[in-house]
């Protein structure tokens, strides 16, 4: 199971059994525990008509389509100013510019018209650093107080990386002194480097893959700690100390490949869209090494970009063509399908989940049961853009943030206001 942020999360559960309201800062992609989950409290459960509190709606932002870390009271994101994708930092009190550091040159990898940055900034508030990646693949680590420059990097001049066809866009993971990064090289997949320095610790020799857009996962699986990545071939499992495999699975995929993987205890699933569908491996450990082995696999949970998350034993997404689905992640078995809300991306905090449309931005509130979609509220944000909503809400302090393109939107979701 996953074990990050250990003291962090006994800290919480004290918390949670009291029933309070609580904030918790959302730093990386995916949240505080990389899995798409708030552990706040005190969320309100069901939204008015017209949505809940609008707090503020701020511009500046540019293309892009970056979502949000947080931290101490600040908010990073990514987007095109100034002629350049860069990293912004705003003070979360009112969404006021606090900062804003270059990545690298604008423009579209890719088809539609789907210009700016796509990776989400990682904050190490400890180190006093925040990471940033553009869509080309430039990387910055930068002072997290003042946005001064610490070191740079480019994953395609000085590892060999291979930009993907939609763009760079799995987010930069901090463990320790590493901070890891897709690079898709034919020299090793991922690198590790040091956070401080930005030198490079290690390549994944024996694992060459291109890199799509799925994140990697901190894990620890029979007691070993490990870095979990899907490619378009394969899932992976990475010793943190020297980038050498400790297993491998074949997955193929087709086109993107995007969601990024849940681990449960010995068990990970992986999903992703085009028709490839969904898939579950148990990982265990056989004498000195590893080994995966896939328990089954169905076309039930085709998820193309807004992601899974685990709740217990089952998994919620949408699924292309099915709808929002709801599936037993030990078996495959599916618990229910619903098409009353279109496809989109998903988030979590206190027993309801937050959907948002890719077309038209609409956010619904639903409880996460295995019994049935269950909704308690939806509303349409204001000031939408023409762009797709391919930025994940995130929740974080009694508050919803949305991104769209040049904009960001600030909701009051806590129930004592």
């Amino acid at each position: 199971m996953q074990t990050r942020r250990a003291f962090g999360k006994t800290i919480l559960m004290g918390l949670a059994t009291a029933g309070v309201a609580r904030a918790i800062d959302w730093t990386e992609w995916r949240g505080p525990n990389q899995d798409g989950v708030s552990p706040e409290k005190g969320l309100l459960q069901e939204w008015p008509a017209s949505g809940p509190k609008l707090v503020w709606d701020v511009t500046g932002l540019g293309n892009g389509y970056s979502s949000v870390a947080t931290a101490s009271g600040h908010i990073l994101t990514e987007g095109e100013v100034n002629a350049r994708s860069s990293l912004l930092c705003l003070n979360a009190k009112d969404g006021s510019q606090s900062w804003v550091e270059p990545l690298g040159k604008t423009g579209t990898p890719g088809c539609c018209n789907a210009g700016g940055p796509r990776s989400v900034p990682t904050i190490d508030e400890a180190a006093g650093l925040v990471f940033g990646l553009s869509q080309y693949g430039e990387v910055a680590a930068l002072n997290f107080k003042d946005g001064k420059e610490i070191w740079k990097k480019d994953l395609v001049h000085d590892f060999s990386g291979r930009v993907p066809e939609w763009g760079y866009a799995s987010a930069l993971v901090v463990d320790g002194n590493n901070v890891m990064l897709t690079a898709g090289s034919s020299s090793g997949t991922v690198v590790a480097l040091d956070k401080k320095t930005g030198k490079l610790i290690w390549q994944t020799s024996d694992l060459p893959d291109a890199a799509h857009y799925s994140s990697l996962v901190v894990a620890t699986i029979d007691g070993v700690k490990q870095y979990i990545q899907l490619t378009d071939q394969h899932l992976a499992g990475i010793n943190p100390a020297d980038g050498k495999l400790l297993w491998r699975a074949d997955r193929p995929g087709k086109t993107a490949v995007i969601p990024t993987p849940v681990v449960f205890g010995n068990l990970v699933y992986v999903t992703s869209g085009y028709g490839v569908g969904c898939s579950c491996f148990e990982v265990k450990k056989n004498g000195s090494k590893f080994e995966a082995t896939e328990l089954w696999n169905n076309k039930q949970m085709m998820n193309h970009h807004g992601g899974v998350i685990r709740i217990g034993p089952n998994v919620y997404g949408h699924s292309d063509s099915k709808g929002w689905t709801c599936q037993d992640i030990k078996t495959g078995n599916v618990l229910w399908q619903d098409k009353t809300f279109g496809k989109g991306s998903i988030a979590y905090g206190d027993n309801r989940f937050i959907l948002r449309t890719e077309d038209k931005g609409t956010l619904a509130l639903i409880e996460a049961s295995p019994s049935g979609y269950k909704e308690h509220g939806r509303f349409e944000q204001p000031n939408r853009s023409d762009q797709k909503a391919w930025a994940h809400p995130v929740i974080s302090n009694g508050k919803l943030y949305i991104r769209d393109e040049d904009h960001l939107l600030c909701y009051d979701i806590s129930a004592r206001s």
